[in-house]
């Protein structure tokens, strides 16, 4: 039967080139396919974009405001999520192992906010990652800070950890108090990680050069939502970011300390995928808000 099958085998469309589509990503068009399939769980084939959740900072803040209980706050929030930003145990013990959407880890930690946050470890091992599915690890590196040698240090090991088996690093470029948050400095920090392997980077949106930024980075650039601010203003955060390069957003306070956080990652998916205008966000956010 099977050498029956083989020769009546006809169908060869030899006429028809057969044909090696680019990956949609910028700058991850020669990763392995496993990565590549990784990074589409993260970020959306059909817009290039994604809507992170970040609710990780328990891992140096303990429990937050928005965060008391993941349970009953952040849980509801998933199906709205392309990705998940959080820390292997409340992974475990919290998110639903139904959630279908990217897993991104805190992949680095070590002090409180009792202590120099700059002086961070890896604190995940990439079997870890295997084991929980992950997308991608994330890991702070300090540009300019005190021990920004040995963060970019955490930074390569993963990328290499990372590569071997198909996940993804997220470099988050943290800025001290003490730097100015300019796009002098972001172009630095996040080209710095970019050349150094990392698969795609978190960075702070800045008014004034920010398409620099993004121009200037060979692979995609998410912005951080960052302290909570007016729900209107962080919908125009998103916007701009977007429309100046970024390939998505990764949000906590902007949408889990919203006064509904189920309406807002809502508004922000629109503004993100979309492209809708940030004043019309603002109006769908009031009216799920009423409505829900």
């Amino acid at each position: 039967m099977a050498d029956a099958d083989t020769e009546g085998a006809k169908n060869y469309r030899a006429e028809i080139p057969q044909k090696s589509e680019p990956f949609f990503l910028k700058g991850s068009n020669e990763l392995d396919w496993g990565l590549k399939n990784r990074l589409a769980n993260i970020f959306s084939p059909n817009s290039g974009r994604t809507v992170m959740l970040a609710f990780d900072h328990g891992y140096f803040l303990g429990p937050t405001s928005g965060l008391e209980r993941i349970d009953l706050d952040i849980v509801p929030l998933t199906p709205y999520a392309d990705t998940l930003m959080l820390t292997r145990g409340i992974l475990r013990t919290t998110i639903p192992p139904t959630y279908t959407g990217g897993i991104v880890l805190r992949a680095s930690g070590g002090p409180s906010i009792l202590k120099e946050l700059s002086d961070e470890e890896i604190a995940l091992s990439v079997d870890e990652a295997v084991r929980l599915n992950a997308a991608a690890m994330a890991v702070q590196v300090f540009i300019g800070g005190e021990h920004e040698t040995r963060s970019v240090h955490n930074m390569t090991r993963l990328v290499d950890a990372g590569n071997r088996n198909g996940i993804a690093t997220l470099a988050v470029t943290a800025v001290g108090r003490d730097m100015a948050r300019d796009a002098k400095y972001m172009r630095l920090a996040t080209r710095i990680c970019a050349e150094l392997g990392a698969t795609y980077v978190k960075t702070y949106y800045v008014e004034d050069g920010f398409d620099t930024v993004a121009a200037g980075c060979p692979v995609p650039i998410v912005i951080a939502g960052g302290k909570k601010i007016p729900e209107e203003d962080a919908l125009e955060l998103a916007h701009h970011a977007v429309q100046e390069g970024a390939a998505g957003v990764d949000m906590g306070r902007n949408i889990f300390q919203a006064e509904c956080p189920v309406a807002m990652i809502q508004a922000v998916r629109k503004v993100v995928h979309e492209d809708l205008a940030p004043s019309q966000a603002y109006e769908l956010y009031q009216t799920l808000k009423s409505e829900g």
